[in-house]
């Protein structure tokens, strides 16, 4: 059923996509906790943990180059809905597979680690078929006016996904072991499949457009500083949660090394308490972050973030025990920043994109974000191992510093911003698009 995407949404339709955006993220966040610790059961040793957990994760972004992009653009052409339910279907089945890598590989001769690497790229295919439509599909179902509250609840959503994988079920495998664990991932994709199929709605107005209207997208990119940011936040911004997620969790793992009476389930369960936190701060800062973008301007915002982001992250690399308290303050900031960097960029590249190629604009701004990811994770690994566990951080933090400089510079040579929501105000009904041509 299409409908006009300007009118509001039911509460149960509402309600349905916040569900379907924490099943996404319960997954994704899940199947990324558990890496160090499966990889660590296969005998991966301290010396190249690094870089072979950064490795797998850049191989699966490298595959999401390819197609993440593409997905956009066909859920411009077909719809945002079907996509996210064979993305999830995929995701499924081969989660439920991967707890049982090693004896695939026995039985088929080859290592346990290289059965895995090929599960987790499977996978991440599917996962690139769900989260990106779940952010264009709340672009359809909002207007620039009420798009950050709306945005801030999904952001809810994602970090209380991500903070109940962390902060209970990273728990868990000391109790009930961690195949079991993984297996949680699996009930979450066919949930996930099943109320996307049934219960969301799709708003997007099929395009006939035969091929990814690359051209519009760079010439839109190339007029509007304001989407230029957006796309830089995503390149430094989107790999944080999952630098956070990975390294953090494997120096516990291994630290735990160097003490007595620590086992690594334990260890994992105490980085999954610090990496909670973060969720928790971000869960707790998310309404704030929501008035802030609509009451005082997405740019501000986004550079806001980027400032108290790059204090976190820099702050990681004067901790040399984890298992301190003192780990949780620069958590803290992380956590206050990443909200805004999360918040911000997406609402501000949604507010650009013309609504008949916001899959094709958004599929871009997640391409950005996935070669962030594997530039950032790729040199992480390589700084994990070569000098120390908290070099990532800081490598990030300073990075994040550096666009929050970009953000500064195009708050003084004059935000469009502030422009499209006087426009928005004189000319009430007409879509974003109509008010950025009139600009």
């Amino acid at each position: 059923m299409k409908t006009d995407p300007s009118q509001d949404i039911s509460t149960s339709l509402r309600n349905s996509l916040y569900l379907v955006v924490a099943l996404s993220m319960i997954f994704m966040t899940l199947v990324l906790a558990t890496q160090p610790l499966f990889l660590k059961g296969l005998g991966l040793g301290r010396d190249n943990a690094g870089f072979v957990n950064a490795n797998i994760q850049v191989i699966t972004e490298l595959v999401d180059l390819l197609f993440v992009g593409y997905l956009g653009y066909l859920s411009d052409r077909f719809g945002r809905i079907p996509i996210m339910y064979y993305g999830f279907v995929l995701s499924a089945i081969t989660a439920a597979i991967t707890p049982f890598c090693l004896e695939i590989g026995l039985f088929l001769g080859i290592s346990g680690v290289a059965v895995f690497y090929a599960a987790r790229i499977v996978m991440s295919i599917g996962s690139t078929a769900v989260w990106p439509q779940l952010g264009t599909l709340t672009g359809d179902y909002t207007t620039q006016k009420n798009r950050p509250m709306l945005l801030a609840k999904v952001g809810f959503m994602t970090a209380f996904g991500a903070t109940l994988v962390y902060a209970v079920l990273m728990q868990l495998p000391k109790y009930i072991g961690l195949t079991m664990v993984m297996m949680i991932s699996v009930a979450t994709a066919v949930a996930g499949a099943w109320l996307s199929r049934h219960f969301l709605t799709e708003r997007a107005i099929p395009i006939k457009q035969e091929k990814f209207p690359f051209a519009k997208v760079m010439a839109l990119l190339r007029q509007d500083r304001d989407l230029r940011l957006s796309f830089l936040a995503a390149f430094s911004s989107r790999n944080d949660m999952v630098i956070i997620g990975l390294f953090l969790m494997t120096w516990f793992i291994y630290f735990a090394d160097l003490l007595p009476h620590v086992s690594h389930a334990q260890a994992a369960g105490q980085a999954g308490i610090v990496i909670g936190f973060i969720g928790f701060i971000i869960l707790i800062s998310l309404p704030f972050w929501g008035w802030l973008i609509q009451n005082v301007g997405r740019v501000e915002s986004l550079t806001l973030g980027m400032v108290l982001s790059g204090a976190g992250f820099t702050g990681m690399g004067l901790i040399i025990n984890p298992f301190s308290w003192w780990t949780f303050l620069p958590a803290l900031f992380v956590g206050l920043g990443q909200a805004g960097c999360l918040l911000a960029p997406q609402t501000l590249a949604l507010d650009i994109s013309p609504p008949d190629m916001r899959g094709s604009v958004m599929g871009a701004f997640n391409t950005v974000g996935c070669i962030g990811i594997v530039f950032f994770i790729q040199i992480g690994g390589f700084l994990f191992d070569l000098l120390s566990p908290t070099s990532p951080f800081i490598f990030t933090g300073l990075a994040n510093f550096v666009i929050m400089a970009y953000g500064l510079w195009v708050l003084r040579a004059g935000s469009r911003d502030g422009l499209k929501e006087e426009a928005l105000a004189r000319i009430g009904s007409r879509s974003a698009r109509d008010t950025d041509l009139e600009l």
